[in-house]
């Protein structure tokens, strides 16, 4: 066994450049891309850019209930920090249903809104090294893209896949659902 393990080593030392084949055809190369929304960079509103990346289909089917989504399709500007579908898997079960239903449509709203600021388009260059809060249409938000290490977060969420471009604005994924104040 000792002898084994030996040979089995020098077999490998001496296979490796073999296994490792040539170089990697310069076809297969690309370099890492940002999803942009949409075919043609800033060409479409922040609630078709959102359509188009696929992961904020739950935002949108409550700004649409909520009644906003028009208004989001609006000259802006606007900076959307959007909540992914897996952010709001990780809600309370239930909660969303019951913001969905008609009755509780200003809730509903007062939720969507906590993620829009109207009036600014802030991409991360804009916000690099600094921490300050920003008026959303339903309140104040902390941003803090102060540490490189830990990116740009809001609230107590963290941004995932930052400057997906709009025409009237852009949008930021994050992980997390934020919660207006009660």
């Amino acid at each position: 066994m000792k002898t084994l393990i030996p040979a089995a080593l020098a077999a490998l030392l001496l296979a490796g450049p073999a296994l490792a084949g040539g170089p990697v055809p310069q076809n297969l190369i690309h370099p890492a891309q940002y999803w942009t929304g949409a075919e043609g960079e800033g060409q479409t509103d922040v609630v078709e850019a959102a359509a188009n990346t696929g992961a904020f289909n739950t935002l949108l089917s409550a700004a649409e209930a909520a009644g906003l989504a028009d208004e989001l399709k609006g000259p802006g500007p606007y900076t959307v920090f959007a909540p992914t579908d897996a952010a709001f898997a990780k809600m309370p079960a239930g909660t969303l249903e019951r913001l969905m239903q008609p009755d509780n449509r200003s809730q509903l709203a007062a939720l969507v809104k906590m993620h829009v600021v109207s009036g600014a388009k802030l991409t991360t260059a804009d916000l690099d090294g600094q921490q300050l809060t920003a008026e959303t249409l339903n309140g104040p938000l902390a941003i803090d893209a102060s540490d490189p290490i830990s990116g740009v977060r809001v609230n107590n969420a963290a941004v995932t896949l930052p400057d997906i471009e709009a025409s009237n604005g852009v949008i930021h994924a994050i992980d997390t659902v934020l919660l207006p104040a009660p």
